[in-house]
């Protein structure tokens, strides 16, 4: 008995040491999403910079499938050692918790939030000819045509999808959904009238904007965005409290010591703060959260309220993924 307790004290007190020792070879970020997009280039970005501050290499690694959750679960199912964390978003870690009829992991149980690292706004953007020029005309004539609004997204989950279930729950209208293979031939479709409107991420958006080809009605976040500064959020036009922003989170396994995820927020929040890095995101419309908005304490309770925030809307749609 006495032999046994000596070995756990041993081992409660290596703990500490391999957290402090830590890293101590290279690390691997899954993204769970094919190479492409915004998040693939906040990926590299990222793990370029914050492997520069740990001294050791971050090795990224792309794992599609299930909406993401296949390179997610590998995370939620390795060793909590530190070595292997998620670029998790809204869709892995909030919505495909509702969205699937059997998810592949609890996003709450299995996982160590590290941080909130980006925001990146849906914007609401119609057909040119829709005869609506801000929100409240366009939920006026949506609910003047109940029902017969057609509405694009890049396929059944995507978070073009859901941003704009969430958007059409808040502002009480009702329409179709036409889901595409791909956010590139919704957009072609609105672009050519075939249908009335989508709930776009502004990186996908923004090239029609500018290019009159398409009409900007609302920002469905919180906050203006430097691309599109003269763009009202739905809030400025009398939808309260509404917010349908996409964000990536760093994620570990559970059970991961609280001395790495404490080093490892504190380096991707440095990764965060270096100009070059800033920079560089801002570009692509992602938003960088503030640092009180970057804690694990912060990233734990985002993710709950996330989850709650989706539940409703999915369900009352009938969304169901098998």
């Amino acid at each position: 008995m006495l032999r046994m307790l000596i070995v756990l004290m041993a081992l409660a007190a290596a703990i500490p040491a391999q957290a402090q020792d830590w890293p101590t070879r290279p690390m691997t970020m899954i993204v769970p999403f094919a190479a492409g997009g915004a998040v693939d280039v906040l990926a590299r970005a990222l793990g370029a910079r914050t492997a520069e501050i740990l001294g050791q290499q971050i090795i990224i690694e792309n794992v599609a499938g299930a909406g993401g959750m296949t390179g997610a679960n590998r995370v939620a199912r390795a060793a909590p050692d530190g070595y292997i964390f998620v670029l998790g978003s809204v869709g892995t870690h909030a919505q495909n918790q509702t969205l699937y009829k059997t998810p592949a992991y609890d996003a709450q149980k299995d996982f160590e939030p590290v941080a909130l690292v980006s925001e990146l706004p849906l914007l609401l953007v119609a057909k040119r000819d829709l005869p609506a020029s801000d929100l409240q005309e366009f939920i006026a004539y949506a609910k003047a045509n109940d029902g017969k609004l057609q509405f694009g997204s890049a396929g059944v989950g995507s978070a073009v999808h859901l941003g704009c279930v969430l958007f059409n729950a808040a502002a009480g209208i009702k329409a179709t959904h036409i889901p595409y293979r791909g956010g590139g031939p919704a957009m072609q479709d609105l672009v050519a009238g075939r249908i009335d409107y989508t709930c776009n991420i502004i990186t996908s958006a923004l090239p029609n904007i500018k290019g009159n080809q398409i009409k900007a009605l609302a920002n469905l976040a919180p906050k203006r965005t430097p691309l599109l500064p003269e763009l009202r959020t739905s809030q400025e036009q009398g939808l309260d409290n509404f917010d349908a922003t996409t964000w990536n989170m760093v994620l570990l396994p559970k059970g991961t010591p609280a001395p790495i995820v404490q080093k490892l927020n504190a380096a991707v929040g440095q990764a965060l703060d270096t100009p070059a890095t800033k920079e560089r995101l801002l570009n692509i419309g992602l938003d960088i959260p503030p640092p009180e908005k970057r804690s694990p304490e912060y990233a734990t309770k985002f993710v709950e309220s996330e989850i709650r925030k989706y539940e409703g809307p999915i369900k009352a749609a009938g969304i169901v993924i098998e």
